[in-house]
């Protein structure tokens, strides 16, 4: 198949994928103008297709996101046929107790196992930490490259 813009389905499977789970690329903007980039372990909220992550409050993307309110995901395969999309979208940020360990065992148990997931969960669902959505305002991406 030759490379297409990337379907529906192509992009659940590249976010959802747990064989490998596939890592995110943030771009976040700091008040100065300069970009931020850094990896990032994510979730899919399948109730409202937002992409779900946590960082902490204090650490430069959790300020970047309050400050801004706005975040670019980036989420690529790294075999071919090689398959990329790019999430850009508006922010909320919770700091709920319950909210924070939920989603955080939730993402820890996608990339370490349901054996590590709890225990990343108390990690990092603890004060002091933010749970990210980035909610979809646009989306690009091309698969079959």
């Amino acid at each position: 198949m030759p490379p297409h813009p990337i379907t529906p389905d192509e992009l659940h499977e590249l976010l959802t994928s747990t064989d490998p789970a596939r890592t995110g690329v943030l771009a976040t903007v700091r008040d100065d103008g300069r970009p931020h980039v850094v990896p990032i372990w994510f979730v899919l909220d399948e109730s409202d297709g937002s992409l779900v992550f946590n960082t902490g409050v204090g650490s430069v993307k959790g300020r970047n996101l309050a400050s801004q309110g706005r975040a670019a995901i980036c989420v690529e395969t790294t075999e071919p046929p090689y398959t990329f999309a790019m999430i850009e979208g508006r922010v909320t940020l919770s700091e709920d107790p319950a909210e924070l360990l939920t989603w955080a065992t939730r993402i820890g148990t996608r990339y370490v196992g349901p054996e590590r997931g709890e225990e990343l969960g108390k990690r990092n669902g603890a004060p002091g930490s933010y749970v990210v959505r980035v909610h979809r305002d646009k989306v690009t991406g091309l698969a079959d490259l």
